[in-house]
């Protein structure tokens, strides 16, 4: 690459970066449904249609945003080392790396929340949800690797992975204060649930008991479906 080739690509990626920090203001302010191209250029000192040089719609912004949102979260989670022939220790570490992450980071539970749930009635275009779905599956999945190594199932171990996940995200996303928490913190109650889940399959001696298995079938949830 020549140097003036090099000072061109500098250019266009200060300009992109830019308009995504216009956007993570605007997506805070107004969410994602609220918040629209327009607004978007207006904040990042362009006009509309020169937005249309970086980013082909408000979706591709949001994907741009929460890409780089996931990146961060797969660097808190790969700072945890994986406990060896310890895989309670590993599920809990890996677990609470993943919600301290969103925890801590609101926006960044925002951007997650649009992905698995918030989009859907908009419709996000599969060639930007798909690979965004695989990257947060990326982060959970040692976790689920340590479900295995206490000797789940493969169906056992991908349900307890989402609905681990489920309640990390719905316990976050309940307001300050509500009445739901009855004085919890969110993060106590994650705790508490993960503790039970390691205890129930510690006193099952790594699986489900028979008929609790066969109660709960072979259906597998997909929170990314």
């Amino acid at each position: 690459m020549t140097a003036k080739h090099q000072r061109q690509q500098t250019m266009i990626e200060a300009r992109r970066a830019l308009v995504l920090d216009a956007a993570r203001t605007v997506f805070d302010e107004s969410g994602m449904q609220g918040a629209n191209i327009r607004e978007i250029a207006k904040r990042a000192g362009y006009t509309p249609g020169a937005i249309y040089s970086y980013f082909d719609s408000k979706e591709s912004i949001y994907g741009a945003l929460l890409a780089e949102s996931l990146e961060r979260l797969h660097v808190d989670v790969a700072k945890v080392r994986i406990v060896k022939n310890k895989p309670e220790k590993t599920l809990l570490a890996k677990s609470l790396a993943w919600f301290g992450f969103f925890a801590h980071n609101p926006r960044d539970l925002d951007l997650t929340f649009y992905l698995i749930r918030g989009m859907k009635a908009r419709g996000l275009p599969a060639e930007i949800k798909l690979p965004l779905d695989e990257r947060l599956r990326d982060a959970l999945r040692p976790g689920e690797a340590a479900l295995l190594e206490m000797g789940l199932n493969a169906t056992q171990a991908a349900r307890e992975s989402a609905a681990l996940f489920a309640h990390g995200m719905g316990v976050l996303l309940l307001p300050a204060g509500s009445p739901t928490l009855l004085g919890q913190s969110p993060e106590s109650m994650f705790q508490v649930y993960l503790e039970q889940l390691l205890s129930r399959y510690s006193a099952a001696g790594g699986s489900l008991p028979a008929d609790e298995d066969a109660a709960t079938g072979s259906t597998q949830v997909d929170l990314f479906a």
